[in-house]
């Protein structure tokens, strides 16, 4: 995908970013490992401190070291599948590899910016996008 993505005339050199919600957001932060990858923001990332990737396991908490760009992580601190030790841990292991990092509590559920379920927090929602815009305007301005 980087290949694709760096011979398109549309996209400017140097300047790719990833954004992943859940699963993806777990895929978004690996993607974070290649270095053409200058920004990540990462969703209520499952899986990371345990390796849980779909079917298989990933070394994703052993590579943070990896990492060029910056991130971004949303979380909801209500989420039971990220809950606050498997933060900690992210949180911990992008602070001991010196990755530029901004993460985000809200007090939300898995999947709440999600605007067609129960879990659906509009506010929580409104500001998680707004912090995520001005992340990828900061880091990719012309």
């Amino acid at each position: 995908m980087i290949e694709f993505l760096e011979a398109q005339s549309s996209v400017s050199s140097g300047k790719i970013g990833t954004l992943g919600f859940c699963i993806g957001g777990h895929l978004a932060f690996r993607a974070a490992l290649q270095s053409e990858i200058k920004a990540a923001a990462c969703c209520y990332p499952t899986g990371i401190p345990t390796g849980k990737l779909g079917k298989g396991v990933a070394d994703t908490i052993e590579r943070v070291s990896e990492i060029k760009g910056e991130m971004l992580i949303v979380f909801g601190t209500l989420d039971p599948h990220i809950p606050e030790n498997d933060r900690q841990t992210i949180i911990k292991a992008l602070e001991n590899n010196s990755v530029p990092h901004k993460v985000l509590l809200y007090e939300a559920e898995h999947t709440f910016m999600r605007d067609d379920g129960y879990r659906y927090d509009p506010a929580a929602t409104t500001s998680a996008w707004f912090e995520i815009i001005a992340f990828f305007e900061r880091i990719f301005a012309v």
